[in-house]
């Protein structure tokens, strides 16, 4: 009979629990217990016999470990008062490890036949567990060697810190340096922890473990920093990463100061400070460019793009051509600052050279992560194939980097739903979020559940439901982590289309008013987006009051936003600014202007395929498709064009041919024509509620919408407008 023959499985450990407690204790704490003790019989009934007289279970169970004295004095009693006095020191000095092995064991305890002794300890049911079929590996019970720790402790505690440090020369003598730093800290020696970590630092920065760096350097005291340049600067590395800005200039002002100390042949220990410590002399010698980067990386963060730009620019000009490690962030931030910029072209092109540099210096996962800003910086000047190819090669390969799955690859697939949704392909949009939800939260990164929400937000906006896309943004912005990426699309800006889309022009100006937006602003790409939500909102308030000082007014804040776009190269917005120049001309009657801004917008949009910007300016555009249809101006893709607008109207693709002549400030959803068909009844409102299923207070709602929408304010005018609008 072996040990795992008198364990419980958790279903019999259950049964007897049960028998011992009746119903007082959870099946969760049940299955919890079970784990915590691994099944081992009298390890629950040391268990029972503990929890007697407890009141708070639950936490009891939480809690229970090898430490607790019922388990302590029977492990004593039972097992080690009667075996040898070698094996007891066996057992006591390597129950400091997680796992043991011949050797580990040997450089320990100072004893030899490691491997054999652990055999033994196995053939004699000793709490071992085998971690590997070569019985290389094992560990102790868990409970077994918290009690044979908490025994250590009590009987030998000035041991503890000699046995962790042979344990952690060990590891460093294998190379495994992260297991050797726990034990060094273990031991409470700062000193070598600090020598190692410093030396981990390029594998753990190449591998995105920057975490590991951040959780001991928190653990060491605050002395070790000014002598060790090459551990600050580590450190300071794992605070950006993390998100922790306020502590990173310290270490690098704790770097410099050494650096200058090396650079005069100043001897630090004869001025009363301590000798400075260098552990790697490369790393020492890059000191420079990585300080440039972190700062470049603080100036970008705390808005400052000349400082950003300035200390990028320095690493490029002197770090050497093939040497990528430097290169790759460097060139990252500085592309990020010319985005933020809105200098889209060389953005790209300098921050497509940093993701190069990054992969060529085998960083692929931090390559594989950039592409969310080129492929952002794409969409933005226009070139949707561009970006779509862009997030197919990342993903693909992610796909040969095999498993785990690449952080970021949820991301790609967001960005793959955006695109279908321009593409007004939404069945492939709504996949491409099952998809990135698939593949967990785990597998995107930071800005993951918020760009998510953001991106179903819209989806749901595309099928007219208006209300959930308003709660999705909501959840998105309780979601928003703060990066490097500039926020060029603010949630509330999108709050206030939706707001528009469902005819609450006052809350969507509102909005405007409370973030200080004028047409007198300067324009620049950081407001942008806003700046034309705010054109928007002017042209619904044009249309309603007729008033021409306001019609001049959007029409010199549209002229100027245009040429801002197009001197930046940002077609993406260049379409909507054009799109929204036709629509204001059109509502003053001056149809060859409309035309001719339309006929523009149809140019830059027809080779990538742009669906869902037409459909967003309502049917209103209908005619002026139709109008450039008759002069011949793109006149396939106006014709489809006008088939998603009509398909949008009534709820589904309109078929080619199909009447387009529609004439709305801005489309109802298939829910508001359901509501609209109903009206054109004898039904009641709690009639209309009561068929569809919905509350009084969601038919209001509609009707309220429906209302603005067909600019009347009674149902019978509704009606009457529907009728002639053939939408009844």
């Amino acid at each position: 009979i072996r040990a795992k023959d008198l364990h419980f499985d958790e279903v019999e450990a259950a049964e007897f629990l049960g028998q011992v407690f009746g119903q007082s204790l959870s099946p969760e704490n049940c299955a919890s217990l079970a784990t915590r003790t691994e099944g081992w019989i009298a390890g629950l009934q040391l268990a029972a016999l503990s929890m007697q007289g407890q009141q708070d279970l639950a936490s009891f169970v939480r809690d229970f470990s090898g430490d607790n004295r019922y388990v302590v004095d029977y492990l004593v009693e039972e097992v080690l008062l009667h075996q040898p006095e070698a094996t007891r020191q066996f057992l006591l000095q390597t129950a400091i490890l997680d796992r043991l092995n011949g050797s580990l064991c040997e450089a320990v305890t100072g004893l030899p036949d490691g491997r054999a002794r652990l055999e033994a300890l196995e053939r004699g049911n000793f709490f071992l567990v085998p971690l590997d079929n070569k019985r290389d590996w094992y560990r102790y019970h868990h409970l077994f060697a918290a009690a044979l720790r908490a025994r250590l402790a009590a009987g030998q505690p000035e041991q503890i810190s000699s046995l962790n440090r042979r344990a952690s020369d060990w590891y460093a003598e294998q190379g495994l340096r992260i297991e050797a730093i726990r034990y060094a800290f273990a031991a409470k020696d700062f000193d070598r922890a600090a020598d190692l970590m410093e030396l981990a630092w390029p594998d753990l920065r190449r591998s995105r473990q920057e975490a590991l760096m951040l959780r001991w350097g928190r653990q060491l005291p605050e002395e070790q920093f000014p002598t060790r340049p090459v551990l600050a600067v580590a450190y300071a590395g794992a605070l950006l990463v993390g998100g922790e800005i306020w502590g990173i200039e310290e270490r690098l002002r704790d770097a410099e100061k050494a650096l200058e100390w090396v650079k005069n042949n100043v001897d630090p220990a004869g001025a009363n400070r301590p000798a400075i410590i260098i552990r790697d002399e490369a790393e020492f010698r890059l000191l420079p460019g990585w300080i440039a980067v972190y700062r470049a990386a603080l100036a970008l963060a705390s808005g400052n793009l000349a400082g950003a730009r300035a200390y990028a620019w320095r690493v490029l000009e002197v770090a050497a051509v093939d040497d990528h490690l430097l290169r790759g962030p460097a060139s990252g931030l500085l592309g990020l600052a010319l985005w933020t910029n809105g200098e889209l072209s060389v953005a790209q092109q300098i921050y497509a050279e940093g993701m190069t540099h990054l992969r060529l210096a085998g960083n692929v996962a931090d390559a594989v992560g950039g592409v969310l800003a080129l492929a952002d910086i794409r969409i933005a000047q226009g070139r949707l194939r561009a970006a779509r190819q862009i997030y197919e090669q990342a993903l693909q390969l992610a796909q040969e980097q095999g498993t785990p799955t690449l952080r970021g690859t949820a991301d790609m697939y967001v960005g793959l739903s955006e695109l279908s949704r321009e593409l007004n392909d939404l069945l492939a949009a709504r996949e491409y979020l099952a998809k990135a939800r698939a593949q967990g939260e785990h597998t995107g990164f930071p800005q993951y559940p918020y760009r998510w929400r953001v991106a179903m937000a819209q989806l749901q906006a595309a099928a007219g439901e208006f209300g959930g896309a308003l709660d999705l943004l909501a959840e998105a912005e309780r979601h928003y982590v703060p990066d490097f990426f500039p926020n060029v699309r603010p949630i509330a800006a999108l709050q206030a289309r939706l707001w528009l889309a469902r005819g609450e022009l006052a809350a969507a100006l509102d909005w405007a008013r409370g973030q200080g937006l004028s047409t007198a602003d300067e324009t620049v790409y950081m407001r942008e987006y806003e700046h034309i939500t705010l054109a928007r909102l002017l042209l619904a308030q044009y249309r309603s009051n007729g008033q021409e000082p306001a019609r001049r007014e959007v029409i010199s804040f549209l002229d100027r936003l245009l040429r801002a776009a197009d001197e930046g190269g940002r077609v993406g917005s260049a379409i909507e600014i054009l799109l929204l120049q036709a629509s204001v001309y059109q509502a003053s009657d001056n149809l060859p202007a409309a035309t001719a801004a339309l006929a523009r917008a149809l140019t830059l949009a027809e080779p990538e395929g742009y669906v869902r910007i037409f459909l967003e300016q309502g049917l209103s555009m209908a005619p002026l498709l139709r109008e450039v249809i008759t002069r011949g101006i793109r006149p396939a893709y106006a014709e489809r064009l006008l088939r998603n607008l009509q398909g949008e109207s009534m709820g589904e693709e309109a078929p080619a041919g199909a009447d387009v002549s529609l004439e709305l400030i801005e489309p109802l959803s298939p829910r508001e024509l359901a509501v609209l068909h109903l009206l054109g009844s004898t039904m009641s409102g709690p009639e209309i509620a009561a068929e569809l299923m919905v509350a009084l207070s969601t038919i209001r709602t509609h009707t309220k919408s429906i209302y603005g929408k067909l600019n009347v304010n009674n149902r019978r005018a509704a009606v009457k407008r529907a009728e002639e609008l053939k939408l009844i």
